[in-house]
């Protein structure tokens, strides 16, 4: 029984050839840019891209209008956090006021009572 027989330079070289054939041959029977089943898949590649490309646009609109919302729901918030905060305010006002009032009806009537003896 013989062994594995190394393949001489001849060989490596009609091998090579015929890989090259091969190659050219292949490439030459590719349908060209005219045949209808390349431009039926150039449709459909384009359909497709149209297809992702209107996805994607409608996704963008509804982030923008999701942002819109959330923004309008904070511009919301904070109007509702400043008012809050003037009315606590305008109501620490009037009851320091009430306060004020009632110290200075003390001391008006101490005065009073002072006066009459």
């Amino acid at each position: 029984m013989s062994g594995f027989k190394e393949p001489g330079f001849a060989d490596r070289q009609k091998a090579a050839q015929r890989a090259r054939e091969n190659l050219l041959k292949r490439f030459r029977e590719q349908p060209g840019p005219d045949d209808p089943e390349v431009a039926r898949r150039r449709a459909e590649r384009a359909a497709i891209a149209a297809n992702r490309e209107r996805v994607r646009q409608e996704r963008e609109a509804a982030k923008a209008e999701q942002k819109r919302r959330e923004e309008e729901a904070a511009a919301l918030e904070a109007a509702r956090i400043a008012r809050e905060k003037e009315e606590e305010a305008a109501r620490q006002a009037a009851l320091l006021a009430e306060q004020k009032a009632k110290r200075d009806a003390r001391y008006a009537a101490r005065k009073a009572r002072g006066k009459r003896k």
